[in-house]
């Protein structure tokens, strides 16, 4: 449990790394007090825009430094593993953008150090966060969908550039499944209170094939459950269409469409049987998860996206993408 009043917060990456920052500054009991990116320009503006007075070039002037607490990893997906690994040597308690790492042997070692070090880990799995898909869990809990014996949750975002000519399609490995569709896999297994225990994946470049980018931008993956329930995620930035959440449950009682406007449940097949969900969604900013992460650690208490969450939706992730690789199904192997 921390004495102290206000917890002093450090920032690596001020892309997505502004959202934490405008997050942090309405928590009353936190202070950012240094961030960092690899863009000289970026830092400054950002810096001076918010009025930090900490402003670094190396991560590790905030991973080392003794009067930090909390660091938000917001920096390249391919710089997390050793940035958490030095805030994790040197007592810090980190929020990190997904996806957490890249290759299983990264989070094994993560994993090793957050233990040692007693502190705690979550991620931006941020659709948690949103009042439709809070009020969703919340009703499948109670059984009002009975049995829920197949789902199905889609990453679909028009964001092609980003990996034809943004950071990503530069990194030795890439998988949009890591970077979009995980928060679909987090949401059904979160949703239906379940692990996935076996994936078969397929994908296809048809959109990127005339770049350099060498990787699928479109992957489908099934899932089976432990329960036994089947499920479904397909991940593509090419789509001709608005961003979406694409969400269907089918369970024995009740059944469930996403909607950008309203939801519908159904409890049968004819127009009677048809009720709309007004409940706000997507309904969250992307700093969200921050003041309960903060309120669990100076309370120590559990938190909502817990360490064990993040490693197990990247673990479906690593099988997804080996199973798409070998052409195989594949069993998920949890390190946790």
């Amino acid at each position: 449990i921390f004495l102290k009043k206000t917890l002093k917060i450090g920032i690596i990456g001020l892309g997505i790394g502004e959202a934490h920052l405008i997050s942090y500054k309405n928590i009353p009991t936190v202070e950012v007090v240094s961030v960092c990116d690899i863009d000289p320009k970026r830092l400054r503006f950002i810096a001076d825009k918010y009025d930090i007075r900490g402003r670094h070039l190396d991560f590790k002037k905030i991973t080392e430094d003794s009067n930090i607490d909390i660091v938000s990893i917001c920096s390249y997906d391919n710089f997390h593993a050793e940035q958490l690994l030095s805030a994790f040597r040197n007592g810090k308690h980190v929020m990190v953008e997904k996806p957490v790492v890249l290759h299983k042997k990264e989070a094994e070692e993560v994993i090793r150090e957050w233990k040692d070090s007693q502190c705690r880990i979550t991620s931006n799995l941020i659709l948690r966060q949103s009042p439709r898909f809070k009020n969703l869990k919340a009703m499948i809990k109670a059984g009002q969908f009975g049995d829920i014996y197949h789902i199905e949750g889609d990453y679909l975002h028009n964001i092609l550039h980003k990996i034809t000519s943004g950071w990503r399609g530069k990194m030795p490995f890439y998988c949009t499944v890591y970077g979009g569709g995980i928060h679909l896999i987090d949401l059904m297994r979160w949703l239906i209170n379940d692990e996935v225990k076996e994936v078969c994946s397929m994908g296809n470049n048809l959109l990127t094939h005339n770049s350099d980018y060498q990787f699928p931008e479109t992957i489908t993956s099934l899932l089976k459950f432990n329960g036994g329930a089947t499920g479904k995620n397909t991940t593509t930035f090419g789509p001709q269409r608005t961003k979406f959440h694409s969400l269907n449950i089918y369970g024995t009682n009740k059944s469930y469409a996403n909607n950008r406007g309203k939801g519908e449940f159904y409890s049968g097949d004819e127009e009677k049987d048809l009720e709309l969900d007004p409940i706000i969604y997507p309904g969250y900013e992307k700093g969200d998860l921050l003041p309960e992460f903060i309120d669990a650690i100076i309370n120590n208490k559990e938190h909502a996206v817990t360490g064990e969450d993040i490693f197990r939706v990247m673990d479906i992730c690593f099988a997804i993408w080996e199973s798409f690789k070998n052409k195989k199904t594949v069993d998920v192997s949890y390190i946790l």
